[in-house]
């Protein structure tokens, strides 16, 4: 099942089960990936690893969102920014553990024969597409950068 498709399936359950706040955050990820999908002119849909983009940066943005509401003394409005996040956190995939991630930056480097640097770009388009929704892309390149040094 498509995440897209997971995401109508759980709206019409939260509809059903009248969980409001759930529907409130299941619709606005519906939102945001139809709003992807027309933005790239996508006949087909977005693929899960695009959907997948989608929800992380909707996760991104709500603990931006809770860290503001903390600093500016609304902690009950941050608690809601945090629930919101982790509602859409169980749409991603099971994260990759810090083993597996290694072995398949290095596999991806042997793969590639990535040598230096320079390389980079090819390594972490195979990992992106890989890892999408899995691993978060900035550890993934801070430690591809480790591998290859200079």
């Amino acid at each position: 099942m498509s995440l897209k498709s997971r995401l109508e399936t759980d709206m019409k359950a939260a509809l059903k089960a009248r969980d409001t706040e759930k529907l409130g955050v299941i619709r606005m990820a519906l939102a945001a990936v139809k709003q992807r999908e027309i933005d790239s002119d996508s006949r087909d849909g977005l693929s899960d690893t695009e959907a997948f983009g989608v929800i992380e940066r909707m996760i991104k943005q709500r603990h931006e969102a809770a860290d503001q509401f903390r600093a500016g003394g609304r902690e009950e409005s941050a608690q809601k920014e945090e629930r919101e996040a982790k509602l859409l956190g169980e749409y991603l995939p099971e994260p990759v553990d810090s083993e597996t991630l290694d072995a398949e930056i290095a596999g991806v480097v042997r793969e590639t024969g990535a040598a230096s640097r320079r390389d980079m770009g090819k390594v972490m388009g195979l990992l992106k597409a890989r890892l999408a929704g899995r691993a978060d892309m900035g550890e993934v390149s801070r430690r591809v950068r480790e591998k290859l040094g200079d």
